[in-house]
């Protein structure tokens, strides 16, 4: 029994010199941790290697980046430069010679249009004026007789109603026939025709056609439509949160949504005045710059964004941030020797990108580090650290 306090001090001993022990390896190890993780972080790039890969130097700076308002609308044109053509008066598509696609000028013919009833309206428009001339000899006879007093009032009045109703009759019937495209001139002299051409009211393409040879059609229907592109504009709908931002002059960027990432320039031209009830939004005219060098159809549907005015933020040119695994990095100067440049990544959230500068909202970056803005994309891979 006397042995036993003796073998517990051992053992107490033992067990403390034990933890000591595993406590200097723990600490050891948290320290090459650290050391790895910095040496990780670490590049070393020659003075070879960095003029070889025309490698530059810069810091952060201070750039104008936009405040956008993003819009959605479509191409369109002005209300004059659209035409829906249609007939005066019912009638067989005798002759439609026109594609979709097809250009025309103001005044050229696009169709012919054939009706009996034409016959039947350039006939009485003859016999009107053939009792015009009597109707009116009439009426200047019993004005000359009534100042006289040869003749009663009432015969006066009565040649003075027949002419006077004659010449409305007349005269409607001329205007109509003038509208149907037939010389009246011609019907005067006996000339009666069963068609009538149909011309086009304005410069541009057929977009639309919806007719065929023997088709009747009457004055409601549409029969073509006419588009002129020379002066196309945008069109854009802006929620009524965003309207009081938008001015007249304000520069416009856009692209078409399904045919191209390339973005044009217009400006804005008009601002309505009117919230539509269903989308709450106002309709804003927009005009293109070089419109006529681009092959834009009207109806295309845009992606826009409106320059409201302008911030100044810290921001690096794009090629300085490189993206690995979801996240963003620059590569940064910490010193320089006869052997190379060293080199770290830092992390840094970057926002919008303009104008050849992305925006750097949150880094440890300061505005004298000095930082790889050109040569630098692959810099990570070569590092041997962990971002891959």
């Amino acid at each position: 029994m006397s042995r036993s306090p003796y073998i517990l001090l051992v053992t107490v001993l033992f067990l403390n010199v034990s933890a000591c022990g595993d406590s200097n390896e723990k600490n050891n190890a948290a320290a090459h941790a650290v050391e790895s993780e910095q040496t990780a972080n670490s590049i070393t790039i020659s003075k070879a290697q960095f003029e070889g890969e025309n490698m530059e130097l810069g810091h952060l700076s201070q750039q104008n980046f936009p405040l956008l308002v993003e819009v959605a609308g479509t191409i369109d044109v002005p209300p004059q430069n659209k035409a829906i053509v249609s007939a005066y008066a019912g009638g067989y598509i005798k002759k439609t010679p026109l594609l979709i696609g097809n250009k025309v000028k103001k005044g050229l013919p696009l169709l012919i249009l054939e009706n009996p009833e034409f016959l039947q309206m350039q006939q009485e428009y003859q016999e009107s004026f053939e009792q015009l001339n009597f109707l009116k000899s009439e009426f200047e006879r019993q004005k000359s007789l009534v100042a006289e007093q040869i003749t009663s009032q009432k015969n006066f009045l009565r040649a003075e109603s027949e002419y006077k109703r004659n010449l409305a009759r007349y005269n409607g019937l001329r205007q109509k026939l003038k509208m149907l495209n037939i010389s009246p001139e011609n019907v005067e002299k006996g000339v009666l025709v069963s068609e009538t051409t149909i011309f086009a009211p304005i410069n541009g393409s057929i977009t639309k056609v919806n007719v065929s040879k023997g088709m009747y059609v009457s004055p409601a229907d549409e029969i073509m439509e006419i588009i002129n592109t020379d002066h196309i504009h945008l069109e854009l709908s802006v929620f009524e949160k965003d309207i009081m931002k938008i001015k007249k002059n304000q520069k416009i960027r856009f692209k078409i949504s399904e045919a191209s990432e390339e973005y044009y320039e217009a400006e804005v031209y008009l601002v309505g005045t009117s919230i539509d009830a269903d989308s709450r939004t106002v309709k804003v005219h927009g005009h293109l710059h070089d419109d006529e060098n681009h092959n834009f159809a009207v109806g295309m549907f845009v992606e826009a964004a409106i320059i409201t005015s302008n911030k100044s933020i810290k921001a690096l040119p794009i090629e300085s941030v490189i993206v690995q695994d979801n996240s963003h990095y620059v590569v940064t100067l910490v010193s320089k020797s006869e052997e190379g440049d060293v080199f770290e990544t830092m992390a840094v959230k970057i926002g919008d990108s303009y104008n050849g500068y992305t925006a750097i909202t949150e880094s440890e970056l300061k505005e004298s580090d000095q930082v790889i803005v050109k040569g630098g994309l692959n810099l990570l891979g070569e590092s041997g650290g962990g971002h891959h």
